[in-house]
């Protein structure tokens, strides 16, 4: 166990694993209780999760949170579901097969500054209630819109598949962008996969596999390597 750690540490996050999960197997591997993140990912997705070791790190959870992300999403057209990804129960099919065209077409009403509703299926809290929590329920409420701003380049479409890169700021929901496209074109359409590729100046390449952290024995002096301090 190494004394007292701090710093950042960047992890690649696998599939399947909980945002909360990385931080409890950080607990028990380097002894701190300390351990904040600047944004956490859904079990499905994978990529940067950025975590602040120790006390000193997580004071400043406020400043990372803020920086603007970079993401691989694939959007599955035809099918939109309860939770707008992967996870959710089917609520809408439709047969009609978006053109090329029509998807570029689309995509251009989401560049730059947009209005966007926080999904019910997600953490963001109104009058001091977690939305999941009101969405498990039953319950659906009225959201107020926030403003983001998207940069979004299409990468490749194959139906039902559309591969986006998507750098946007702050409190950008990609799960609520893949729901609001199939509403445009018509069609339906969820989150099936997604990657978070860079937070503020962190990139997926230089983040430590996660995968390290569940096997029987991670190895603490390696992990503990992979910290470092920000140039703040």
């Amino acid at each position: 166990m190494i004394p007292d750690p701090q710093g950042i540490l960047l992890i690649d996050k696998p599939i399947g694993k909980t945002s909360f999960s990385l931080v409890a197997a950080l607990r028990r591997i380097l002894g701190v209780r300390k351990i904040g993140h600047a944004g956490t990912l859904d079990p499905f997705a994978t990529g940067v999760m950025v975590l602040l070791i120790g006390r000193n790190m997580t004071k400043l959870s406020d400043r990372f949170l803020c920086e603007d992300k970079e993401y691989l999403a694939q959007v599955h057209l035809g099918e939109a579901t309860d939770t707008y990804d992967c996870e959710g129960t089917i609520t809408f099919q439709s047969p009609l097969v978006p053109t090329p065209s029509e998807i570029k077409a689309i995509i251009q009403d989401f560049q730059g500054e947009i209005q966007q509703i926080p999904p019910m299926h997600s953490a963001k809290k109104v009058n001091g209630k977690k939305l999941y929590e009101l969405a498990r329920q039953g319950k659906v409420i009225e959201r107020q819109p926030a403003t983001v701003t998207l940069q979004i380049e299409i990468l490749d479409y194959h139906y039902p598949y559309l591969n986006l890169r998507v750098k946007c700021s702050k409190g950008t929901y990609i799960r609520s962008l893949a729901d609001d496209i199939g509403k445009k074109l018509g069609c339906g359409a969820h989150l099936s996969n997604l990657k978070r590729t860079r937070s503020g100046p962190f990139k997926v390449e230089d983040c430590l596999d996660g995968s390290q952290l569940f096997i029987a024995s991670p190895d603490a002096q390696e992990i503990s390597k992979a910290l470092f301090y920000p140039a703040l």
